[in-house]
């Protein structure tokens, strides 16, 4: 029985699908999981931000221990030279040279004429064949590729050093029949193409996925690429199970741990979801700052203007106790914008408590998904929330946010310690930002979880108290 190899592009299709944010430990989650259920390669998208991209991928290389780590080389030789060193301690890896074959991609997206295209197909493969030992071409969107010129630049990539070549259906249009007819015209039209490891990518708009990866496999195909979430790819789910019915009737097989694919599928569906902004109050302003001119001589519109700038909007009461709390502060010390919107926070809308902290337990290591079990009271009943989350603070929130049943922006948090030693007490502050209004809530506690968990609840129930 001959075994199929899976490539899965969760990580480098998911993480560009539109609306996904998957922050670098989600990444690295899905990797060891991925790893874990023996999958045969992993494939990340090209480098593009230089060094939060070449940290991943040098994280991921000391990281797996079964999978091969492939990655998109680029489109330039200092691409492939910044890929390659990324990739420097990596077990096992590959180079992917992916470029268009048919006339519509390489004119309207490449803007590459047959031809050139030919010649930096040639170009690109052979320079990543002198600096990685193996090296896949992605033939993308082979299935509406005029088939001579397919064949010219599939025999290309080969003699440039390729040892694997992929049939890109990227527009989802093929049918099993017309894909191996395909790829039986590729083998007698390319000498060498038996000679190397070919592979499948079949996109899945008509349902036919599956299909044609079995039509592929009848012509000699060794591998085929599929995903676990955010991506219209083959499901590496659907795939598996439709080896589990029909592979011994094919003569294949596959070595993923079939018994917990389904766990971790779900996993890994749980940590991709496509917007994340929906489930976690996390977001990317976190850690903005804002600088704002303000001296111990300010007068109060001076200090007013300043408070607008960092985004308040507080009653002319407000302002006065923000006031007469900033002269006092700004007599010892310098006040910039993070004492100021402590100042704020402390000051500004101090409202009765709708939500009071009862209890919280919060779970972390580095075996486990932090989780997060909290208990408010709400006018006499007590309220249980239970969440698990990117980290303990994540998960708190989201408790937190499972309590009150709504969602909101979460603007910025800040944590600080305001004493000193051991027993230093932390002081946490949480902007969120309601129907346009930012709300600050301060929280201090000697232990900074109990700080941020205070100050949330801090500022949402200045937001409840609005409400009503």
């Amino acid at each position: 029985m001959k075994q199929v190899r899976i490539s899965d592009v969760t990580l480098r299709e998911g993480t560009t699908h539109k609306g996904a944010t998957l922050s670098f430990k989600e990444k690295i989650e899905i990797a060891k999981l991925l790893d874990k259920l023996n999958t045969d390669v992993i494939e990340m998208a090209a480098i593009e931000n230089t060094a939060t991209d070449t940290l991943l991928l040098k994280t991921l290389s000391s990281l797996l221990k079964k999978s091969q780590l492939a990655v998109v080389a680029g489109t330039t030789k200092e691409q492939i030279d910044k890929t390659v060193s990324a990739l420097s301690e990596a077990k096992s890896k590959r180079l992917i040279v992916s470029l268009p074959t048919s006339n519509v991609r390489m004119e309207y997206i490449s803007h590459f004429k047959p031809a050139a295209m030919l010649e930096k197909i040639k170009e690109l493969v052979s320079y990543a064949a002198s600096v990685c030992d193996f090296v896949e071409f992605e033939a993308e969107d082979a299935t509406r590729s005029e088939k001579d010129f397919l064949a010219k630049a599939i025999n290309t990539a080969i003699k440039a050093g390729a040892k694997a070549v992929t049939i890109c259906d990227t527009a989802s249009a093929t049918v099993p029949d017309e894909l191996e007819a395909l790829i039986n015209g590729l083998n007698e039209a390319v000498p060498g193409l038996k000679e190397v490891e070919l592979g499948i990518a079949a996109y899945n708009e008509l349902g036919m996925a599956n299909a044609c990866a079995l039509s592929a496999f009848k012509c000699g195909a060794v591998y085929v690429k599929t995903a676990m979430a955010n991506t219209k790819l083959n499901s590496t789910e659907s795939f598996v199970h439709l080896i589990r019915l029909r592979g011994e009737q094919a003569g294949i097989g596959v070595g993923l741990n079939v018994t917990e694919l389904v766990r971790t599928a779900t996993q890994i569906k749980t940590i991709a979801k496509s917007r994340r902004s929906d489930t976690t109050p996390f977001d990317n302003k976190i850690g903005e700052g804002k600088d704002v001119v303000i001296s111990k001589d300010s007068d109060i519109s001076e200090l007013s203007k300043a408070i607008k700038e960092l985004g308040y909007t507080l009653t002319d009461d407000d302002t006065a106790k923000v006031y007469e709390a900033f002269l006092l502060t700004a007599a010892k010390k310098e006040v910039g914008a993070k004492e100021l919107e402590a100042i704020v926070a402390s000051e500004a809308l101090q409202v009765p408590p709708t939500y009071k902290l009862i209890s919280y337990a919060v779970n972390c290591s580095n075996v486990i998904a932090p989780t997060a079990h909290i208990v408010v009271e709400k006018k006499g009943e007590e309220l249980c929330g239970l969440s698990t989350g990117d980290g303990p603070i994540d998960a708190a929130l989201l408790a937190l946010e499972q309590i009150v049943g709504c969602h909101y922006e979460l603007d910025d948090f800040q944590i600080q310690a305001v004493t000193e030693g051991r027993e230093a007490m932390g002081e946490a502050i949480i902007k969120l930002r309601f129907e346009g209004v930012l709300y600050s809530g301060r929280g201090i506690s000697t232990d900074i979880m109990g700080a941020s968990i205070k100050a949330y609840l801090n500022a949402l129930n200045k937001i409840v108290y609005e409400e009503d």
